[in-house]
């Protein structure tokens, strides 16, 4: 049976994810932050759960007990803008201390697992009018763009330098059930509070790739299965572009709620008005998303109301 560890695996996509694999044959195991019951970690497909920091020690001791693994899912690391420019120190040691810590272990001790790192489209940054691709300009904004960029140019050089297979996975904007943050959770709030008029910063009009956490975890396990040597990079998203305006629509008529959604025109500083994926080598791997944009709004807003019972 297939061995995979998940770094960052009590998190909103690494949940998924383990749940993923586990119910595609794997035996999965996780590391990272957060006190986790056997009975909790099982629930979501995982056969063992360290609680610890990504270093040697750690992952020593996580392979004493599963043994190496085929594939490493890196997910632990910084996870939005808002905390990287609050605590920039705080996200750089998330996302590029732990990675460059799980790439010489890998390098020393196991270097036939193949390693996918969840990156973000935040890299891309600011000035893309038109679907992006993989081979656009990279012009990170945040402190959370950035680190992810380091990251990746660390898996190159690992990569490059020493033989390691990794893939990076620039996700677009990942949404779900267990999603406690950003706009979705925001507007939910917000509704369940019983506000009637919901003022939102922005035009409105500002593109985003929307892509559910079903479909993130199903690429990612097809991304470990690519049979390139050296790095592979691909886009995370659906190719499709949907405003802010459109998804605060959906959440409200989802809802059931009679109010009115305004914009006060002013969006954050180097916040890009479009963030779309360029889908072309996901295509030529054959993986497509599946669950519409609409489908996985609704299914966000159950899962919300059921969470406040």
């Amino acid at each position: 049976m297939n061995t995979v560890w998940v770094t960052g695996a009590q998190g909103f996509i690494g949940r998924h994810l383990a749940k993923h694999l586990s119910d595609s044959g794997s035996k999965v195991y996780g590391i990272g932050h957060g006190v986790w019951s056997e009975y909790e970690y099982r629930a979501w497909g995982l056969d063992g759960w360290l609680k610890g920091e990504i270093d040697t020690a750690n992952l020593e001791n996580l392979a004493s007990i599963s043994g190496l693994p085929m594939q490493i899912f890196h997910i632990a690391g910084g996870s939005s803008v808002g905390p990287s420019i609050a605590t920039p120190l705080e996200d750089f040691n998330r996302t590029v201390a732990s990675c460059i810590k799980l790439l010489d272990w890998v390098r020393t001790t196991s270097s036939g697992t193949c390693i996918v790192a969840a990156s973000s489209a935040a890299v891309y940054g600011s000035g893309h009018d038109m679907a992006i691709s993989e081979t656009a300009s990279i012009h990170p904004f945040s402190p959370y763009g950035h680190h992810k960029f380091m990251m990746e140019q660390l898996c190159r050089s690992y990569a490059e330098t020493y033989g390691l297979r990794c893939v990076i996975v620039r996700l677009f904007s990942v949404y779900g059930p267990l999603l406690r943050k950003q706009l979705l959770w925001d507007l939910c709030s917000r509704l369940a509070s019983g506000e009637k008029e919901l003022c939102l910063g922005g035009t409105g009009q500002e593109l985003r790739d929307w892509v559910e956490v079903r479909d993130v975890a199903r690429l990612l396990k097809v991304a470990a299965m690519i049979d390139d040597n050296g790095v592979s990079i691909i886009n995370g998203g659906s190719g499709i572009g949907t405003s802010v305006s459109d998804i605060a629509e959906m959440i409200v008529r989802a809802w059931g709620a009679n109010c009115n959604v305004g914009f006060n025109g002013h969006g954050r500083p180097g916040d890009p008005f479009s963030l779309v994926a360029d889908t072309s080598q996901l295509a030529k791997i054959g993986y497509q998303c599946k669950v519409p944009v609409e489908e996985g709004i609704r299914t966000y807003v159950e899962w919300f109301k059921e969470s406040m019972l």
